[in-house]
């Protein structure tokens, strides 16, 4: 199978872009550890958070964000000593951000699927890029959803962290149109919308 360039290397990335990468996500919960996930790996490689995603799932009450939310000064010296996470104060500040960011938004009658799913007006975006090379790290909508997030109370949502998000949960179908998962991806939409 001629995968997408970017994830030959390792297992996990294989697994990772061959059965979750571009699958249309509606999950709240799912979303939000997302878009914790690619917070956490600002500066950072893809596969450095895969190789930690199981930790963080533990440390972080499976990105329950109820009880993200009311994390203390405690709960955040555990995790800054927590070698199986990224530690980073920045980071760990913004997970919890997120998470009252995340309640308040829910709080107010919207899903957190339907607020982040808009940016793409609820359909995935069918993208046929031939090489890695035309594949953009940030778009308009991009921006848009990253503005969006700010003034929402989020942190770390920067134009180029909220496109890899739209990419990794189908909001934009990336895969190459030589990936066999570019016209999976592109069925399984196909599906659930029948």
């Amino acid at each position: 199978m001629e995968r997408c360039p970017w994830s030959e290397g390792f297992d996990l990335y294989r697994e990772y872009h061959d059965l979750e990468w571009g699958v249309p996500l509606h999950d709240d919960r799912a979303l939000f550890e997302l878009l914790i996930l690619e917070g956490a790996q600002a500066g950072l490689s893809w596969a450095t958070i895969l190789k930690k995603r199981e930790n963080y799932r533990h440390a972080f009450n499976g990105f329950d964000p109820v009880l993200i939310a009311r994390y203390d000064e405690e709960k955040v010296a555990a995790l800054l000593a927590d070698s199986g996470i990224v530690r980073n104060r920045a980071k760990v500040a913004a997970s919890i951000q997120n998470a009252k960011a995340c309640l308040a938004l829910t709080a107010s009658g919207q899903s957190f699927s339907d607020f982040l799913w808009r940016f793409v007006d609820g359909v995935p975006i069918q993208n046929r890029w031939i090489s890695m090379a035309e594949v953009p790290a940030r778009t308009a909508r991009s921006d848009a959803m990253s503005k969006a997030l700010g003034r929402a109370g989020f942190k770390f949502v920067g134009s180029t962290i909220c496109y890899a998000f739209m990419q990794a949960t189908g909001m934009v179908n990336d895969h190459l149109t030589s990936c066999p998962r570019h016209d999976e991806v592109k069925k399984i939409l196909c599906l659930s919308r029948r």
